[in-house]
């Protein structure tokens, strides 16, 4: 985050080792391939965790200034999220997942910030990222829950028919898999997440390092209040923090509040 904001989009560090990133689209066969030669999903991490935690069992791991806003404290596995906004976010997600010992990938995302998420914590090793898809990104997401703890698909603004929503759902709860979906429409999700930039710290006129970032994140279930709160990331000697701001708040805020946060 030390670099100027505009660089860090762009920057992408090399492949990962799971070695499906490519420019032109995998085929299905391939995927299958290497999802059945990835170790037990999250085994690492399980054994790291107490073998009680309810949260090692219904949760991923997410980042711990995310997790007072999240039901259950964590992306419930077996589920599909919805997500608007900042990329940020998502690469805090990417982050908190593989640095915790799982495995995730990015599908039809380009400019999601790899650089961004390895100074969050990220490793590589465990993170595969497919840009392009072909024409069927769905189809792909759906071969790579059989292998990964965590799946972040972009729509490239399409909208998904709820009966095909309905099997894909289906799937990630049989294989314990958690299916964030961005850039698209995608009813009957599980939980709604929203991030949206709130300001930035230490750039000046046209110039500067930005030092931090506060987003304003909102989780919204199929029922009960929606909650809210403010998170920054700070940079601190190549590594990016993320700390919780506010306290988490629960009433609905109106309409043009929202947007004008936004």
């Amino acid at each position: 985050m030390g670099s100027d904001a505009k660089s860090q989009e762009g920057a992408q560090p090399h492949a990962t080792s799971l070695e499906v990133a490519r420019e032109s689209p995998p085929t299905l066969a391939e995927l299958r391939r290497k999802m059945a030669a990835i170790p037990g999903r999250g085994a690492a991490a399980a054994e790291r965790m107490p073998r009680d935690t309810e949260l090692s069992r219904e949760s991923l791991v997410v980042p711990p200034a995310l997790a007072e806003l999240l039901p259950g404290g964590g992306l419930p596995k077996g589920s599909v999220v919805a997500y608007t906004g900042a990329r940020s976010l998502l690469a805090g997600l990417l982050a908190a997942v593989t640095g915790d010992g799982g495995h995730a990938a990015v599908v039809g995302v380009p400019r999601l910030g790899l650089l961004a998420a390895v100074e969050m914590g990220a490793q590589l090793e465990r993170l595969a990222v497919i840009a392009d898809p072909g024409p069927d990104p769905v189809e792909v997401a759906a071969v790579l829950l059989d292998g990964l703890d965590l799946v972040v698909l972009g729509l490239g603004g399409a909208a998904v028919a709820p009966a095909r929503t309905r099997v894909i759902a289906a799937r990630a709860r049989n294989k314990g898999a958690t299916l964030v979906v961005t850039d698209g429409r995608w009813p009957g999700a599980a939980l709604q997440l929203d991030a949206r930039i709130a300001g930035y710290a230490g750039l000046g006129h046209g110039r500067g390092r930005l030092r931090s970032l506060g987003l304003e994140v909102e989780v919204r279930g199929k029922a009960g209040q929606p909650r809210r709160g403010r998170l920054d990331l700070r940079s601190d000697s190549g590594r990016v923090e993320w700390v919780r701001r506010e306290a988490v708040t629960r009433a609905a805020a109106p309409a043009d509040a929202r947007e004008a946060a936004s």
